[in-house]
């Protein structure tokens, strides 16, 4: 009788696991003019844009958030996501397969998965730091606190959320290709490495002030490296090892955990280990009756520079979220600041006794003299408005113009409901980057016009029309014009 009783306990279990499934199907088409495609055609979609101006691509895509389960401790989701695309770097793209295990407040999650950023609106934001929505999802296993979990005894006003994560990158193939006739530094079978906690004091039902603070850090490591230079060679001069296999036991796993330990072409100017960078994160929200309002700021920092307060904090991302009551013009809108331009790394490394006194502001963001670049597959994992490499054409892994000032503006609205629109407008001024600056800083404006017709008629079918624009010398000028048609269905729903 016992065994009969669970065998009917595990079939209840998993006969749940075929029900909640939303699956969904898409179709893309672009068609432009110019270089490239509209800049905000290509970013922050999760590493399924293209800088061609002529593109399509075809999604199909089955899930179940773990909180179909939210009345049971044990919560179970899953996920698969394929892509077929014309005019990406690949024709076959598996953008997520995933399955998360979660009991109670604490989730294992296990693939490759889209994971928003933190403290930002994914619909209007121009992006994070450190962790963005721009390049292809990393496949990872991660610890998580994935929602703010309230911490007993503190009546809903102290709420912790955080995560740990070992990953690899997937990019073998693309960073091959991209440096391919060159003698350019390329990477593969790199680890990744993220790891982040905040803290959030408020209880919006008492009070309508509330402030998220935290931090959080990512790491590139291990794998192997062609065409590794000496830290301390002139780049013009011969390679440091045409082939070297980079550190990958559990000393290195540590190194990414806790920063330490150097690179094996730190040479005497011993740093730590990897590329280790990551964001402070603060966020103050006051919410109205049907209203609220938000100001944030994030600061990004490398290695140990600017990590405290070593230096002053001028590199910064500000921005102000606002929603407002609902109405037929405006729902919602972001506008953000970002300044990179100041930098403050050594020039000289840090301090000796032979040169006490320390010279600063080259800290290269997003750029490193092993793993190239803070990217996968050509996207930037941080801000987009730094330019990924995706957009070089001399086949080199770097980011050239990584000292920026620029501002964003995001508005959403729904005029109807079934028709809502959306609008994202960049300006920006690069100064290149220290090694190669711009004395003349280049300028490019990025525009978006959205609309989404969603039918009643029809539930779950989504037409979406699209214009962009690229002005300035930045990127050139191009335009051009996007379809997207898209339905979304559900198998077992309760």
């Amino acid at each position: 009788m016992f065994l009969c009783a669970q065998g009917l306990s595990l079939n209840a279990q998993f006969s749940r696991l075929g029900h909640d499934i939303q699956y969904q199907a898409t179709l893309q088409g672009t068609a432009g003019s110019g270089d490239v495609a509209p800049f905000w055609f290509s970013n922050n979609r999760y590493g399924l844009g293209t800088t061609e101006p002529n593109s399509g691509l075809v999604r199909a895509s089955i899930k179940r958030d773990a909180s179909a389960d939210s009345l049971r401790h044990w919560r179970i989701g899953y996920g698969l996501d394929l892509v077929g695309a014309v005019n990406h770097d690949s024709h076959f793209v598996m953008q997520q397969a995933y399955g998360d295990f979660q009991f109670k407040a604490i989730r294992l999650s296990v693939g490759q998965k889209e994971r928003p950023m933190e403290v930002k609106n994914p619909l209007l934001s121009s992006g994070g730091m450190t962790n963005s929505i721009n390049a292809r999802p990393i496949p990872q296993i991660r610890l998580e606190l994935p929602d703010f979990w309230v911490i007993p005894r503190t009546k809903n006003w102290l709420a912790l959320k955080a995560h740990i994560a070992y990953g690899m990158l997937t990019d073998n193939g693309w960073q091959r290709n991209f440096t391919a006739g060159t003698d350019h530094l390329r990477t593969a079978n790199s680890f990744y490495h993220s790891k982040a906690g905040f803290v959030r004091i408020g209880n919006t039902e008492k009070f309508p002030l509330s402030l998220t603070a935290g931090l959080e850090m990512s790491a590139q490591f291990g794998g192997e490296a062609w065409n590794l230079r000496d830290r301390a060679d002139d780049p013009n001069f011969a390679t440091f090892d045409p082939h070297q296999k980079l550190p990958h036991g559990l000393k290195a796993f540590w190194h990414a955990l806790i920063p330490g330990g150097n690179d094996v072409s730190d040479g005497n100017y011993a740093n730590s280990e990897g590329n280790q960078l990551g964001s402070w994160h603060m966020r103050l929200d006051f919410q109205g009756k049907g209203w609220s309002v938000a100001a944030y700021a994030e600061h990004f920092f490398e290695d140990h520079s600017q990590i405290f307060l070593q230096y002053p904090w001028k590199d910064m991302l500000y921005g102000v979220e606002g929603h407002l009551p609902k109405n037929p013009v405006l729902s919602g809108f972001v506008y953000e600041y970002l300044r990179t331009t100041d930098q403050s790394g050594p020039i000289y490394h840090d301090k000796t006794p032979n040169m006490p006194e320390g010279i600063y502001g080259v800290d290269k963001y997003y750029n490193h003299q092993i793993y190239g670049a803070w990217q996968h597959a050509g996207f930037s994992q941080g801000h987009a408005l730094l330019l990924s490499p995706i957009y070089n054409t001399n086949g080199k892994i770097e980011f050239r113009n990584n000292r920026i000032r620029a501002h964003h503006i995001g508005l959403n609205g729904e005029p109807t409901p079934e028709i809502g629109y959306r609008i994202l407008y960049s300006h920006e001024k690069s100064w290149g980057t220290y090694d190669i600056p711009r004395t003349d800083p280049a300028k490019g404006d990025f525009l978006l016009l959205e609309a989404t017709y969603r039918p009643h008629q029809v539930e779950g079918l989504s037409i979406g029309a699209a214009y962009g624009q690229n002005f300035g010398k930045l990127l050139g000028k191009s335009g051009g014009a996007m379809l997207t048609v898209s339905y979304t269905g559900w198998i077992g729903r309760k």
